[in-house]
């Protein structure tokens, strides 16, 4: 009862005409963003941080919250239209929508991805709801050994689980919490790896670092090296769906969120493994006739259970988020960023300090899920017209964001001068493959964890022991150890039975 009281209040702060107003430019943005291949929701979110200096927090974070759910219902559109995933959840999406579309059936491949997000996204709406505050109640009873280790887990989660090596995570992790430690010390006072320049005392600002790794890296790395590819788009039918496939989509919506909740919940990193589970799950479980028209015809199952998987793995992300403070994507790191913009920490506290906020960003989630049904069912047609844009204007547009955001904040010229070397370094990290999100998380977490660790080495009187002694700290300890041994060990199981095979035959 207690909950549902909290969530009323958190509606009736939602519903103001104010906050429906941003919650509807932020789908709508967020949308135009997923359809829009190449620019993801982290690149949109980072590009509109400045605005956390100007617009009052309840507003800004329904806004960016719009932006980050509205980017996985536009992601399908242009999977299944012109096989071009918008953003990287919508890869799956793709294989069988586009195939739906040149068989003639985009309409229905639309209308399943979008009817399936809404359902997904509203039933990890209402599990963010219920369970959001008793992991919290948890988290309460932690204290700095605890915490410092479950920044170390989200540490090594977000560094091995979103690259394609752990070194390459690792070593942008350790690039973050370089930055982070620049500026003052908490303690002492004293200015660290400042370089003699007066500007760094302050420390560098995470709207900086986001807007330059992610927006201004974005189009820098466009230009240089992709070059022109021109994509066939199918045909758009009306946008509805037969009783069979309602049918045939609906366990498999159930089935998607089922796989997807889990996963947001845990800090396991981005939505593509569920959706890829979501995906060999339906194949697995079709019956015959239905199995020949995977990768063929195109089956619907193969768009609404990953599309169900990819939204409801992306909203109960924010259990981790706003519970323990721990991002476990891009976008949700960025929006750590926003919180912190503000002077708030999102972690266990969160619900007692900041409960308003809190409910009226949960209030706008089923608010949002459906201003999103209605924008993407009759106005697929005015989305897929964003894909006429031409990507040099396009490009254009946002570096011109990006600088006159930048540059709003403090005046200075020296952000942009270091806006555009953080610009760089992007670059040279998407050229060699080096995963960004772990250097906002290092950023972000880096002084918090310092903070900590300083903390639990004062109440062991500078024993590491302390982080041995508690039965919660000594789980974490064991649960960071299999992050990282585990998959090296599974790795190295496959590679032998591999050998063998290949010695036997």
């Amino acid at each position: 009862m207690e909950i549902f009281n909290a969530l009323m209040q958190g509606f009736a702060l939602a519903i103001t005409p104010v906050n429906l107003l941003w919650c509807l430019v932020g789908c709508a943005l967020g949308t135009a963003v997923g359809v829009l291949p190449g620019i993801g929701p982290a690149v949109a979110v980072a590009m509109l941080l400045p605005i956390t200096g100007k617009v009052e927090i309840t507003a800004s974070m329904i806004f960016f919250s719009g932006i980050y759910y509205g980017a996985m219902y536009g992601g399908s559109t242009t999977s299944i239209l012109l096989n071009t995933p918008g953003e990287t959840a919508s890869m799956v999406t793709a294989m069988e929508g586009n195939k739906m579309a040149k068989s003639g059936r985009a309409g229905a491949a639309l209308a399943t991805a979008a009817i399936g997000s809404f359902v997904a996204g509203t039933i990890a709406t209402v599990v963010v709801t219920l369970f959001a505050p008793f992991v919290a109640d948890f988290a309460v009873q932690l204290g700095p050994p605890e915490y410092f280790l479950l920044m170390v887990l989200a540490f090594t989660t977000v560094s091995a689980v979103l690259g394609k090596s752990t070194l390459r995570g690792m070593t942008a992790l350790f690039i973050g919490l370089a930055a982070g430690c620049i500026g003052l010390d908490q303690i002492s006072g004293q200015g660290r790896y400042t370089g003699g320049i007066p500007e760094l005392l302050d420390g560098i600002e995470i709207v900086l670092v986001a807007v330059g790794l992610f927006a201004v890296a974005e189009v820098l790395y466009a230009v240089l090296y992709e070059g022109r590819v021109v994509e066939s788009q199918n045909k758009l039918s009306r946008v509805h769906m037969t009783a069979r496939d309602w049918k045939r989509s609906i366990p498999a919506w159930l089935r998607g969120t089922a796989i997807g909740a889990p996963f947001g919940c845990i800090p396991a990193g981005g939505t593509e493994i569920p959706t890829f589970l979501s995906y060999a799950t339906e194949k697995k479980l079709a019956k015959d006739d239905v199995k020949v028209e995977f990768g063929t015809k195109g089956a619907i199952e193969g768009v609404a259970g990953p599309e169900a998987a990819n939204n409801a793995t992306v909203t109960a992300a924010l259990i981790p988020l706003l519970t323990l403070g721990i991002p476990t994507s891009n976008t949700t790191a960025i929006l750590l960023g926003a919180f912190q913009n503000y002077g708030i920490q999102p972690g266990p506290q969160l619900f007692t300090t900041s409960a308003a906020l809190v409910w009226a960003l949960i209030a706008s989630l089923y608010i949002g899920n459906v201003m999103l049904l209605v924008l993407n069912l009759p106005m697929v047609g005015l989305w897929v017209k964003l894909l006429k844009i031409p990507k040099p204007q396009l490009y254009a547009g946002i570096l011109i964001f990006a600088t006159v955001g930048a540059y709003g904040m403090r005046q200075s010229a020296f952000d942009l001068v270091l806006l555009y070397g953080i610009g760089v370094i992007g670059v040279l990290m998407r050229r060699f493959d080096f995963p960004t999100a772990p250097v906002v998380v290092g950023m972000i977490l880096g002084p918090l964890a310092e903070a900590q660790l300083r903390n639990a080495m004062s109440i062991g009187e500078g024993s590491a022991a302390v982080f041995f002694q508690r039965p919660m700290s000594i789980t974490l300890v064991v649960v960071v150890l299999a992050v990282l041994i585990l998959p090296r060990a599974a790795k190295a199981m496959s590679d032998r039975k591999g050998r063998r095979a290949g010695a036997a035959a």
